[in-house]
């Protein structure tokens, strides 16, 4: 162990001074969504935090198809930065802004136009439906001042600035949490707007972070460099295509995996109310930690996208497998908190004890799927810095849709499992999805590194 530590000891210090920031931001697009929750739960009952789940389920597809675009423009960035190519990460930026304007009005339009009617077709409870609604659209509004938030964190990003958007994140959800609470409550002469009211807070907070970060980018004297070629009359196919090529499929990626979750979640509302809510607040919980292995996730994409660039695959591959070892790490210490607090976590998003009583027991099996959750999504951030995106896209489909919802479906509602086995399948797409992530980046890596080994030694 000490052998090993010593060997990657550098790369852990350089993945860490990266990803912590990066964790704390990506924390703040989930803890938008965690402190909603625990809002409604407390103040507007169960009825509302069973229609909080709903909206998020379907909600989240369009999110992170959102988001996977935006992603695209990171490795790209920091491939070029690499390469010393300063000309060519302004024009990046031009072409990401536009891509990610158009994707965030198009997304918003198929929710108003496409979710908002199907929402009543999906046999849940009509209560749950009737408080959904308002909610979902206000949240579908504010997709796009978050996409054009994301722009400009991604660039910054893939350039290794990393704490502006962890500090703007920072004080956005603070912003958003008080927001919250005084509109569902109605505080200070507020009428009380129930569910309405997070939405309303989620808005208002993700248009003021855009123009923050945004502000921040353009003033930074980090940044005039590369904005010398940031321009609208830089937009073009071939860019757009480029970052496309990148965006699309990681899109993709993540919409297998969250659809897979979002069909869990509708299919435990076909089982009951009681637990559709209890299944929010385990999925609340998990996605904390995920989104922070994600912003290790980010990192890695960086490093690895910066060594692919120059041509480093000895670096990468060390700077790779340090990613995996820290995420291992932090991941089985969430474990361990999810199993020794299951019995105290839930109680803070309810006081419902027939919520909390199947919470307790889904906890029990989120503590095993971390590892998994964790290793899979830092594979698919090596692997987009080397950007290889297309055979992990076909990875996360078989993963979570021919396998992972199928057999929930089979175990929660054949099998008359309930929630639990529902659960039970998202496990087991998570493993299938890790496991095969890593084969294909072991494979890809070793190849790149042994090739530039063999043209060194000729030289």
């Amino acid at each position: 162990m000490k052998a090993v530590y010593l060997k990657y000891k550098p790369y852990y210090a350089e993945s860490l001074k990266l990803a912590i920031p990066v964790v704390i931001s990506q924390l703040g697009h989930t803890l938008v969504q965690t402190s909603d929750t625990i809002i409604v739960g407390h103040f507007a009952g169960t009825v509302s935090l069973a229609a909080v789940s709903l909206v998020n389920s379907l909600f989240m597809v369009p999110l992170v198809i959102g988001m996977g675009i935006s992603y695209g423009l990171t490795p790209l960035i920091a491939q070029n930065n690499g390469r010393g190519d300063d000309k060519e990460c302004g024009q990046l930026l031009s072409n990401s802004l536009f891509l990610n304007m158009l994707s965030g009005i198009l997304l918003f339009a198929l929710i108003y136009f496409g979710t908002m009617l199907l929402i009543g077709h999906l046999d849940q409870s009509p209560q749950v439906v009737t408080e959904a609604k308002p909610y979902l659209l206000l949240l579908s509004l504010s997709l796009i001042p978050l996409l054009l938030f994301n722009t400009f964190k991604q660039f910054a990003e893939g350039l290794g600035f990393t704490k502006q958007a962890m500090y703007i994140s920072i004080w956005g959800n603070l912003l958003n949490i008080c927001l919250g609470i005084i509109f569902v409550k109605g505080l200070f002469g507020v009428q009380p707007m129930g569910i309405k009211g997070v939405g309303y807070s989620t808005l208002i907070d993700r248009c003021l972070m855009s123009i923050v970060m945004a502000f921040y980018v353009f003033k930074s004297a980090n940044f005039r460099k590369y904005l010398k070629d940031f321009s609208i009359r830089n937009i073009d196919r071939l860019r757009g295509i480029q970052i496309m090529k990148i965006g699309a499929p990681v899109a993709m990626q993540y919409t297998f995996e969250i659809s897979a979750f979002g069909g869990a979640a509708i299919l435990v509302g076909t089982i009951g109310l009681v637990p559709q809510a209890a299944h929010q607040v385990a999925i609340s919980l998990a996605a904390m930690t995920y989104m922070m292995a994600s912003g290790i996730s980010a990192a890695a994409a960086i490093k690895s996208g910066n060594y692919f660039g120059s041509g480093d695959h000895k670096n990468l591959r060390l700077a790779a497998i340090s990613n995996y070892h820290i995420v291992l790490v932090f991941m089985s210490i969430t474990a361990v908190l999810f199993l020794l607090g299951r019995h105290l976590l839930p109680w803070i998003y309810t006081s419902d004890e027939s919520v909390i009583a199947i919470t307790v027991q889904l906890l029990i099996i989120v503590a095993f799927f971390q590892l998994f959750d964790g290793t899979q999504v830092v594979g698919l951030g090596v692997l987009r810095g080397m950007g290889d995106v297309n055979v992990p896209t076909f990875i996360t489909f078989l993963a979570y849709w021919v396998l992972g919802l199928p057999v929930g479906y089979l175990l929660g509602i054949k099998f008359q499992l309930g929630v639990y086995g529902v659960w039970y399948g998202l496990v087991l797409g998570l493993a299938t999805a890790s496991i095969l992530l890593f084969i294909r980046f072991n494979l890809i890596s070793k190849n790149h590194r042994d090739k530039t080994v063999f043209i060194e030694a000729k030289d």
